[in-house]
């Protein structure tokens, strides 16, 4: 059996996990921030739905990251500071960003989240860590599915140049 081969909680995380996980929690920290930005913006129920879906898993994400971090007596990210509550009509209309803005935003968000998630698993020897990210990935994965679908619905989709017709193939 080799160094690796035990329980994995009980392995020691190599540095690229430790800053993976560092950074990962950071990031989750800046989401939940940011995400209540955006849900104080936001207008439409539903999108407030997903946002708020958007800021309890980062919050998962956030505390799960942290508590491995200490686990293995390494110091996490610091929190950032609550911010103060804000009322849709307060906003005025030049610093308000709209719905239509508001879901690519988050969608993209989820979009990086995936391929950070993604580089994460790729070079992990942990298994639990691997397991975790996927996890992470799996909920991203769905909450961009959501989006995607209540942009649709809302005509906030804004789709690149479609392929209607498609070209004869050539002969040769």
């Amino acid at each position: 059996m080799g160094i690796l081969s035990g329980n994995p909680k009980e392995e020691p995380l190599h540095y690229g996990e430790i800053y993976d996980i560092w950074q990962f929690s950071m990031a989750a920290k800046g989401c939940i921030s940011g995400y209540r930005a955006l849900r104080y913006h936001a207008g439409d129920p539903d999108l407030k739905k997903i946002i708020d879906k958007g800021i309890d898993q980062a919050e998962l994400e956030a505390s799960e990251c942290d508590r491995l971090l200490e686990g293995n007596g390494f110091v996490p990210p610091p929190e950032l500071p609550a911010r103060p509550e804000a009322k849709l009509e307060d906003i005025p209309a030049g610093a308000r960003f709209t719905d239509m803005e508001i879901a690519p935003m988050i969608s993209a968000d989820m979009a990086a989240g995936l391929i950070a998630c993604s580089q994460i698993m790729g070079k992990c020897i942990r298994e639990d860590v691997g397991a975790l990210f996927a996890k992470y990935h799996a909920t991203k994965a769905a909450i961009g599915l959501s989006m995607l679908r209540l942009s649709k619905e809302k005509g906030w989709l804004v789709p690149p140049p479609l392929q209607i017709k498609r070209p004869e193939p050539v002969k040769a």
